[in-house]
């Protein structure tokens, strides 16, 4: 299994110190938590692309480019590229260009968004955000299969006519992920694609989305596809620290000050310590604790869902770096190497 992290970059005042970080200073931040990710041997770090002032990160690949030259093993994606609003060649060749500097490690998490601010940005109608992200997919799908492009037209994009597009990746292709939120129509998508699948997960009981990566493999199968290929992730929040309170006192007050605040966008009630304590228990979406807790609720969500792999969204909202780091270092050093323990002594057993 690969055990990672991925974040939105986030900017603004921390809610405990009340101190503020620029983007300057989180983009710096962001290179260091990549770079240590790397060294404590985690497996990949996501970065989401976001057009708003509290977030950092609107060109995940140039951010991941500051520090494929700085790291050796970690595998770098966006989490995610927001396809429907995006140019596929540009996004290919951007990423193509990452995977040539990171010595074939980039990767190409492609979604709708769960933002809305880059449609009118850039110029597109909501009304058309399906169709918007059928069409761009199945052109990025083209680019990434062949050096010379034809490419017909449609109702978003140009034609094209044998054109060459460059530089080609320093893989044979760059992995493309489909991201989504839970919608059946999504997964069955990927499915029907034989594309690898990330699911997000950020409230409710985990368990209640597994039937979703039942439909993603039967799709595959009405498709044709062998099932035993396909690969998926669970992307979830979380925190980990030496100590399970020392987790609560760190992650509570920034992450309950994003979800107030998205809250506040779409509705949703304010968020309240005791609903983040049952959030944060064996059923709930959230993965905060102690190493060991953190491990059990990873190996426990393994059970439910046979994820290949599991991204934890550590840094939501501004938190103290310094503390980010040394979660990283936990969740490298303590961990993952529990979790793979406990998967290749099963996998033995079996």
């Amino acid at each position: 299994m690969e055990i990672g992290l991925y974040t939105f970059g986030d900017v603004g005042a921390d809610p405990v110190t009340g101190c503020r970080i620029s983007p300057a200073g989180r983009l710096r931040n962001l290179v260091e938590e990549i770079v240590l990710a790397d060294q404590v041997g985690l497996d990949v770090f996501g970065l989401g692309e976001h057009h708003r002032p509290d977030y950092a990160v609107s060109a995940p690949a140039v951010a991941l480019a500051a520090a494929a030259t700085q790291s050796n093993r970690i595998r770098l994606t966006s989490a995610v590229t927001v396809l429907s609003s995006d140019d596929p060649i540009r996004v290919f060749q951007q990423f193509a260009t990452l995977d040539n500097l990171s010595h074939g490690r980039a990767e190409i998490m492609a979604g709708r968004g769960s933002f809305i601010e880059s449609f009118p940005l850039f110029g597109y109608e909501l009304d058309d955000y399906d169709t918007l992200f059928s069409e761009k997919l199945q052109l990025l799908m083209q680019l990434n299969e062949s050096e010379r492009v034809s490419w017909p037209g449609g109702q978003h994009t140009p034609a094209i006519m044998d054109r060459g597009v460059y530089p080609r990746p320093y893989q044979e292709n760059l992995p493309i992920w489909i991201a989504v939120g839970g919608t059946p129509q999504s997964v069955a998508r990927a499915g029907v694609l034989n594309l690898p699948l990330a699911l997000a997960i950020i409230g409710g009981e985990p368990a209640r989305f597994a039937p979703l990566f039942d439909l993603y493999r039967q799709a595959a199968v009405r498709a044709g596809h062998d099932p035993a290929t396909l690969k998926t992730s669970i992307n979830v929040h979380g925190f980990v620290a030496d100590t399970t309170q020392e987790a609560v006192d760190i992650f509570y007050a920034p992450q309950a000050e994003v979800m107030n605040r998205i809250g506040r966008e779409r509705g949703w009630p304010p968020p309240s310590l005791s609903h983040f304590d049952a959030a944060r228990g064996p059923r709930g979406a959230l993965f905060v604790g102690s190493p060991a807790e953190v491990t059990d609720k990873i190996l426990a969500a393994h059970e439910i869902f046979r994820f290949d792999r599991i991204l934890i969204q550590m840094a939501i909202g501004v938190l103290d770096h310094a503390k980010l780091m040394r979660a990283i270092e936990i969740l490298g050093t303590k961990v993952a190497p529990e979790v793979r323990k406990a998967l290749d002594l099963k996998r033995k057993t079996a």
